[in-house]
C-alpha cells in the first residue's frame, strides 16, 4: 500500500533540478513528475497532483509521456472501497539509463540541427548574387 505520509514534497533543490530538466528538453510537467518520482518508490496520480501542484490532466499526460519513453509503470493496482482500481506508478528505470536516454536525445537534436544548419549554408552559398 502506499503510504502517503511518507512521500515528499518538492524542495527548491527538486524544482531547480525539474526547471533543468526541463532546460534540457523534457515537457516542463514532465519534468516536475520525473523529479517527483525519482524522489518516491511507489505513487498515484493522486499522490503527484498533491504534492506536485500539478492538475490531473496535467499529471495525467506527463504520466503518460513518461510510460511512453518507458521510463515509468504500473507496479500494481490498488483496491479501495468504490469506483475504480487505483494505479501505482513507479520508476522502472535506473536513473543513469534515463540520463543516458536523455544524453542521446540531446545529441540526436544537435546533430539534427546542425545538418540544417549547413543544408541553409549551402543553399545560400548556391544562390549567391556575386
Amino acid at each position: 500500500m502506499v503510504i502517503t505520509e511518507s512521500i515528499q514534497q518538492l524542495t527548491n533543490d527538486d524544482e531547480i533540478l525539474a526547471k533543468l530538466f526541463w532546460d534540457i528538453g523534457l515537457k516542463k510537467n514532465c519534468a516536475r513528475v520525473l523529479v517527483f518520482m525519482l524522489m518516491n518508490e511507489e505513487l498515484t496520480s493522486r499522490d503527484i497532483e498533491k504534492f506536485t501542484s500539478l492538475r490531473q490532466p496535467e499529471v495525467s499526460l506527463a504520466l503518460s509521456d513518461l510510460m511512453k519513453k518507458g521510463w515509468i509503470d504500473v507496479v500494481r493496482h490498488l483496491m479501495e472501497k468504490k469506483g475504480r482500481p487505483v494505479k501505482i506508478f513507479q520508476i522502472c528505470k535506473d536513473p543513469e539509463e534515463i540520463f543516458q536516454e536523455i544524453i542521446q536525445e540531446v545529441s540526436d537534436d544537435y546533430n539534427r540541427k546542425m545538418k540544417e544548419i549547413e543544408r541553409v549554408k549551402k543553399i545560400i552559398k548556391e544562390n549567391k548574387p556575386y
